[in-house]
């Protein structure tokens, strides 16, 4: 059985992308040296955020979109063995294209 997780509201799953294995001159780092990618990839998206008139807003980004996310932003949850961040839109700085 497959465990799925679906965000809701405004909210974006996101499996991050893997950390740097060495510096640009070469030198290889340490896992405890590795700094969190601040870039993932869209893996699920809510429904939207509400405005108070109650009308739904889509979102800017679109499943598969590589996007970079605030430093803090966001909770970790590990789903069958596989870490995510469940961010809000807001933390979404902008889409790499």
């Amino acid at each position: 059985m497959t465990t799925k997780v679906k965000p809701i509201a405004d909210k974006v799953l996101v499996k991050r992308l893997d950390a740097e294995e060495k510096t640009s001159g070469g030198i290889i780092l340490p896992d405890t040296a590795k700094e969190k990618p601040k870039q993932g990839k869209v893996v699920a998206l809510g429904a939207g955020r509400y405005t108070e008139s109650g009308k739904v807003v889509d979102f800017q980004v679109k499943k598969g979109d590589t996007i970079v996310f605030a430093s803090y932003g966001g909770t970790e949850v590990t789903v069958d063995d596989k870490e995510y961040l469940i961010i809000s839109e807001d933390d979404i700085l902008a889409v790499v294209e």
